[in-house]
């Protein structure tokens, strides 16, 4: 699997290059703490590999290329306090890298310059040219480990070409293969049992961070964690897109608006449901509801490979704004934008964003959200059904078609508790 992801890069590659890729540090938190790790995505989409201060590079000739892996070894001090790192040999079965080709980090400059020098070019011709894993936050952001590496051999070789890779990973990363779309799965289901909670223990009078903390529950019980900050916005606080204070009272005859997801072994769900406090819709509220699943439904079954992005976002878009104006909310199509003011989905994956080329028709196999909502803040209403599905041959596949969203469903759940 990683060995085709690699040969799948390789082959985007002009001849010849070398490929960077870094698995990332953990930031300092204090002065005897740092934050959690977690692994740069390219990097463990290409070796599997969840370890800090790790590196992998792609060399590519004319007619040959080879990947290489660049790890601490293993400390047995160190291990005492921290645990042990994989050993070369745990890496190469982990990376699919064979085992000659995983070396102590401490020689990465070495053998970098010995590939650059006119005694190893047999190996690789003469290579001129870089490809650097330059993050998207590299912007605002200067001292990540592609942005310092690249100032670091265009000292040592100024004759170098450099290019990024960025935009090349995240076309590969956009169609997903059948482990990846598994994968999904596993934490859609975690998301399903998550959910199911909170409808469980919803109810008028309890906080939001109360009900956010039935969802934590299920996720330590599976050992995992959220994808995103998780959004529990009840009333008028789920017209906020961004909402994640979740402190206020949940009072009677509200909505409340979840957004949330699962991070399992780093594939992201992103679901989003909304719930009637007290487990009844109103008759406005349900209208609302209504318009918003129709438009959440009708995407997904006309959702299929070769649609642009804009014209994925004009048709769920139009069924909002059809329902807005029965609803007595609107009456021309740009006043839509008063009440729905976000794309109709993104790319899902390693990252909840996923990276994909959005200026490119979606292609067959890729892993999208249709999330349509409705935010009506002087009603105090704010509504979104979001599901994360796989696009295909055959068209959209629902991953999440076992989240109960009709009304009806989630009533009689309710009524349950």
């Amino acid at each position: 699997m990683f060995n085709l992801r690699r040969q799948n890069h390789l082959n985007q590659l002009d001849t010849p290059a070398l490929s960077f890729f870094f698995s990332g540090k953990a930031p300092q938190k204090s002065g005897d703490q740092k934050y959690p790790f977690s692994v740069n995505r390219n990097f463990f989409y290409l070796t599997g590999i969840d370890q800090e201060d790790v590196v992998l590079v792609l060399a590519k000739g004319k007619d040959r290329a080879d990947a290489y892996l660049f790890i601490e070894t293993v400390d047995p001090i160190k291990a005492l306090w921290d645990g042990a790192g994989l050993s070369f040999e745990e890496a190469a079965k982990v990376s699919e890298i064979p085992l000659e080709n995983i070396k102590d980090i401490l020689s990465l400059d070495t053998f970098i310059s010995q590939l650059l020098s006119t005694s190893r070019r047999a190996l690789y011709g003469q290579i001129d040219t870089v490809y650097l894993d330059l993050e998207r936050q590299s912007a605002i952001s200067l001292d990540t480990q592609g942005i310092l590496y690249a100032k670091h051999l265009k000292e040592l070789f100024p004759s170098l070409n450099f290019k990024t890779s960025q935009m090349l990973l995240a076309e590969l990363r956009t169609i997903k293969d059948s482990l990846e779309i598994e994968q999904t799965k596993k934490a859609i289901d975690i998301t399903k049992t998550g959910l199911e909670r909170i409808m469980k223990t919803l109810k008028p009078g309890a906080y939001e961070y109360q009900i956010q903390a039935e969802f934590n529950y299920v996720l330590n019980q599976h050992r995992t964690v959220t994808s995103f900050d998780t959004i529990a916005a009840s009333g008028k606080n789920a017209t906020i897109l961004h909402y994640v204070q979740n402190d206020s009272r949940i009072e009677d005859g509200q909505l409340v608006l979840f957004d949330l997801g699962v991070d399992l072994d780093h594939y992201c769900s992103d679901i989003t449901r909304t719930f009637p406090a007290n487990g009844k819709f109103t008759a406005r509220q349900k209208a609302i509801y209504e318009v918003v699943l129709e438009a959440n439904k009708k995407t997904i079954e006309w959702l299929k490979p070769g649609v642009t992005m804009k014209e994925f976002n004009d048709y769920g878009k139009q069924i909002l704004i059809d329902g807005a104006k029965k609803l007595g909310l609107i009456q021309e199509d740009s006043e839509i934008q008063k009440y729905y003011y976000h794309s109709l989905g993104h790319y899902l994956g390693l990252d909840v964003h996923d990276g994909g080329n959005y200026s490119l028709p979606i292609p067959e196999g890729a892993l999208i959200t249709v999330e349509p909502g409705l935010y009506i803040a002087e009603e105090g209403i704010g509504i979104r059904i979001e599901d994360d599905v796989v696009v295909t041959s055959q068209g959209a596949i629902n991953l999440s078609k076992d989240i109960i969203k009709e009304v009806k469903d989630i009533e009689a759940f309710m009524a349950q508790k």
